[in-house]
């Protein structure tokens, strides 16, 4: 494992608002910006395609294109269906829209997928990018238990609420609030059906086994503040990934993405230059 100190966030900065446009893969709905080489976005469990959004325009403006998704049952897109393999979806959208291989960047439990991606399918990832993620909730029965309890909770209280009762501990304690409120109203907008899915994944999930296996280049970012999934998390995901790179983003919590995308466009432009 590699640790990295945070490149100058203005080295990210662009005056250029860099254009989006919609469509429809799969029944999953994806944000498309820029052109050039492929990243695939991908949100964590109370967020959605727009919680990458700030992240993805400053990465087209340097030249690439990117897709964030709306996961099935999130946004515009469709409820997924039982069982539903989230790492093949996103190969087989891959395949269809025909960019690959592409860089994957995932937040908390997209970040999983990004590795169980890598893990079956080196081929199609030139790197991955685990942003504030983790193993999975599958390392303990404590921790799968825990996230398979939100789907009642969700279902009982509705999203509104349960972004109250949770949104808060998403964002460092120095977010501004018009952060702390857009990261709110993410989760305020989850859907129970892509949410059971998403949370059903995690519970199942321990990639440990997997991280030593990896052969694509990574970049571990995680939020000096993050108390949900946390730096020790993302240092286990660094020091067991070979050849792996750390870097500790200041004054962000476990919504880095949305809270520091120009220092997280920084760190993830710096990997990338690296690669070539």
């Amino acid at each position: 494992m590699r640790s990295n100190s945070l490149p100058p966030a203005t080295e990210t900065a662009s005056t250029d608002t860099i254009a989006e446009r919609r469509t429809l893969v799969h029944g999953v709905s994806l944000v498309i910006r820029g052109e050039g080489t492929p990243v695939f976005l991908m949100h964590g469990i109370g967020g959605a395609a727009s919680s990458c959004g700030a992240l993805a325009q400053l990465l087209s403006a340097h030249g690439y294109q990117t897709f964030c998704w709306d996961a099935p049952g999130y946004g515009e897109s469709a409820a997924p269906p039982e069982g539903l393999d989230h790492p093949a979806l996103v190969l087989d959208i891959l395949a269809t829209l025909g960019v690959g291989p592409a860089h994957l960047i995932g937040t908390s439990w997209g970040g999983v997928i990004a590795t169980r991606i890598a893990a079956q399918a080196p081929e199609a990832v030139r790197s991955i990018v685990l942003a504030d993620s983790t193993r999975g909730s599958g390392i303990t029965r404590t921790a799968a238990q825990r996230m398979l309890a939100r789907v009642p909770e969700l279902a009982a209280v509705g999203p509104e609420i349960l972004a109250a009762r949770r949104a808060a501990k998403l964002v460092s304690p120095s977010a501004p609030a018009w952060v702390a409120e857009a990261v709110r109203a993410d989760m305020a907008a989850v859907r129970l059906s892509g949410f059971a899915s998403a949370a059903t994944m995690m519970a199942q999930c321990d990639t440990t086994d997997l991280l030593p296996q990896l052969r694509t280049p990574a970049l571990v970012l995680v939020g000096q503040d993050d108390v949900i999934t946390g730096v020790a998390e993302s240092r286990v995901l660094a020091e067991n990934i070979p050849g792996a790179t750390l870097c500790i983003i200041p004054g962000a919590g476990h919504a880095a993405v949305q809270e520091k995308p120009m220092e997280m466009s920084a760190a993830i432009l710096a990997f990338w230059a690296d690669l070539r």
